[in-house]
């Protein structure tokens, strides 16, 4: 007969402690065991909902592992390129951090989720704020605004060409809004604004790629850790 699950009705198999899709423990039904066979494997103290998370330790390993996965990530360094490949793994890692204590060794999809989430939301708050703060000594304590401002100008200008192509191949021309726009980039505040618009577009990645580093942290363990009786 097949067995479903209460939660999610989806298939379980007949000696499985837990649903493999949303992970409620499972009622297990074994016949009578002859005289002199050994027993069944099972867990000698009650398990919990694979879809819960224990907080404390979570948000241990998530800070453990969003602060260097943060300043990696941040332009302060030269590997902050690398920032999804340094967040996805944050997230993998705090899923297994977290597993080690916990019984079962197991959780959910969702669960991993949650916790690549509050890794991802730590590490974008710490590379935003080394970012900007990084920018701030070299504009200000370093005296590099001069520098900073014609490589700012320099994009502007590329990109202003490039809008200028396109435009014209499409047989448009509006030349005084292209002029109104480049005058608002190359202001300070435009600057600027361009500036928290980027950090912030980078910390929404950060953040999305710790959701899938984490739900791919317990998805590949699921399959290794799954308890079985």
């Amino acid at each position: 007969m097949e067995i479903t699950c209460n939660r999610c009705h989806e298939t379980v198999e007949a000696e499985s402690c837990y649903c493999p899709t949303c992970g409620l423990p499972q009622l297990v039904y074994a016949a009578e065991i002859p005289a002199g066979q050994a027993q069944p494997e099972r867990w000698d103290e009650a398990v919990k909902d694979a879809a819960t998370i224990d907080w404390k330790p979570a948000l241990r390993a998530a800070l453990l592992m969003a602060v260097p996965a943060g300043v990696l990530s941040s332009t302060a360094t030269p590997t902050g390129s690398l920032e999804l490949l340094w967040m996805t793994a944050a997230a993998y890692s705090a899923v297994v951090l977290y597993l080690r204590s916990q019984r079962p060794a197991w959780i959910t999809l969702g669960a991993g989720a949650r916790i690549g989430f509050v890794t991802g939301l730590l590490a974008a708050w710490l590379a935003f704020g080394v970012s900007g703060g990084d920018l701030f000594v070299k504009r200000y304590i370093l005296h590099e605004s001069s520098q900073m401002d014609s490589e700012w100008k320099a994009r502007v200008d590329m990109s202003q060409q490039l809008t200028q192509q396109w435009i014209t191949q499409m047989g448009m021309a509006d030349t005084a809004q292209m002029q109104a726009q480049r005058t608002q980039m190359l202001s300070p505040e435009g600057h600027a604004g361009w500036e928290v618009l980027g950090y912030a577009s980078s910390s929404l990645f950060l953040i999305l790629f710790g959701i899938g580093g984490g739900a791919m942290g317990a998805r590949i363990l699921a399959r290794s850790r799954r308890p079985e009786i």
